[in-house]
């Protein structure tokens, strides 16, 4: 698998949105729902997984086309990644999302 990173810098090919829709993996699309709906505290279905990575003109889950914050930050700044953004180091929402995904 290549590696494709997004605008967070976070790995999409590590995703299991990602793996699940480029393998077809329905069990896999399934578990991701039910973490994903678990940790945002909403309901997300199985078929709403599927992305083909965040800066791909293919498929992306409904929080990357229209929720994530960090993805539309990255385009309107016009950077590849956060870290190329002359505010990374004092922008509280993306440190906080470096911390939580170990980044």
């Amino acid at each position: 698998m290549n590696k494709i990173v997004g605008y967070c810098g976070i790995d999409c090919s590590k995703c299991n949105a990602y793996i699940a829709t480029i393998t077809n993996d329905n069990e896999l699309k399934e578990k991701t729902a039910r973490l994903w709906s678990k940790l945002n505290n909403a309901k997300i279905l199985p078929e709403n997984i599927n992305c083909n990575g965040c800066k791909s003109e293919g498929i992306k889950t409904t929080f990357c086309t229209n929720l994530c914050f960090i993805r539309k930050c990255a385009i309107k700044n016009n950077v590849d990644n956060c870290k190329q953004c002359a505010k990374f180091n004092t922008c509280a929402d993306i440190q906080k999302f470096v911390k939580i995904n170990n980044l």
